[in-house]
């Protein structure tokens, strides 16, 4: 028996303490812009993430936590499409300029956005819809891990190839958590992992820039003018930072030295203002989100609304961790965006109305 009753307040408390400190934080790194370009530039950057990103993605939140998560599951191979096509687009040259050395964002007329944000929500949706179809034969490799192999492989194609080979790994590892939880055999998991070596090494070999990526990491000492300035930037910021910060407001590394340092690094500036204390409080809040969002998963009344939830949240926390990982050093620098702090008004938007469905689903507590 299930009763309906509002959206899990704990949880969205967690969405908005987060995106609170997210954008302060934006605001303080959006200083280095102003100090090097101009107050113009300055007051478009901090309109289009507070507005287009916050106040839009909030009205999204809200609009998708009262839309029945139910009715995905019906569209949901035309919602995938329709996502994966847009995507494809990035392969027309007119409105993809290269941008970093990759095609990944759509331009046109004024407006920019990066698709991936909409194929991250179709494979989810679709992905759910598939296995809460199969149910108990999804450990069968016919029905679990062939379509799996299948999809991630469709998707592939195109992220590899634009390339943004980190939001890749995010969908994977989403997929693989998504399959696991319905009941996909471990073994499967390993002969995937084994798959994507695999397909990493041939990478590695064929594509230049993932081998300046690996070596740039095993050695970020022998290319600090270039490809490992960033990292070495990055280190130098959170290090200063120490204990406690410099103090919020006061990096010093926003200015000139620390490349993106309103989106890929903005954990940087976080340390470097806000100290180990900071980072270790911030680190909490998203363990904090996780947890609340995997008990609202737990508590679905149905096995479709579980994996939803699932495949949101750790799409949302890989992401995050991911990022975070990559501006310690940890693993080689990913170039993918902190959830709730970097710069990036369309990709807010889309995570809020993600966490929107997710609000839905925690309405229908099992009793």
């Amino acid at each position: 028996m299930s009763k309906n009753q509002g959206v899990d307040k704990i949880f969205l408390f967690s969405i908005l303490v987060l995106l609170a400190i997210g954008f302060t934080m934006f605001f303080s790194a959006s200083m280095g812009i102003l100090a090097t370009t101009n107050s113009a530039q300055f007051s478009s950057i901090i309109f289009k993430q507070g507005f287009f990103g916050i106040v839009l993605g909030l009205v999204a939140c809200f609009v998708f936590s009262k839309i029945n998560y139910k009715i995905f599951k019906k569209y949901a191979l035309y919602i995938f499409c329709v996502s994966f096509f847009i995507t494809a687009l990035t392969f027309i040259h007119r409105i993809t300029p290269i941008v970093n050395g990759a095609r990944r964002w759509i331009f046109i007329g004024g407006f920019s956005f990066q698709p991936v944000a909409l194929l991250n929500i179709g494979f989810i949706i679709y992905w759910a819809t598939w296995l809460s179809f199969v149910k108990d034969k999804v450990s069968q490799i016919k029905y679990g891990l062939l379509p799996l192999l299948g999809i991630l492989a469709l998707i592939g194609c195109i992220l590899v190839k634009q390339p943004d080979n980190a939001s890749f790994l995010v969908i994977c590892l989403t997929g693989v958590t998504m399959f696991l939880v319905a009941g996909g055999k471990f073994k499967d998991v390993c002969i995937l992992g084994l798959v994507g070596i695999v397909c990493l090494t041939i990478l590695a070999f064929t594509q230049p820039y993932i081998m300046s990526r690996i070596h740039t990491f095993i050695n970020p000492a022998d290319n600090s003018l270039t490809s490992g300035y960033q990292v070495q930037q990055s280190l130098i910021a959170i290090g200063s930072g120490e204990f406690f910060g410099r103090g919020l407001g006061q990096s010093i590394q926003k200015y000139k030295f620390l490349p993106v340092a309103t989106s890929d690094a903005i954990f940087s500036i976080l340390g470097e203002e806000l100290g180990f204390v900071g980072c270790i409080a911030v680190l909490g809040l998203f363990l904090f989100f996780v947890f609340r969002g995997l008990r609202i998963a737990v508590k679905a009344p149905d096995t479709f609304g579980g994996l939803l939830v699932v495949g949101i949240v750790i799409l949302i926390t890989a992401q995050s961790f991911i990022n975070i990982a990559s501006t310690l050093g940890i693993i080689p620098f990913s170039g993918i965006p902190l959830a709730f702090f970097s710069q990036g008004g369309t990709s807010m938007l889309v995570m809020l109305a993600m966490l929107g469905i997710v609000l839905n689903v925690s309405k229908s507590v099992k009793i």
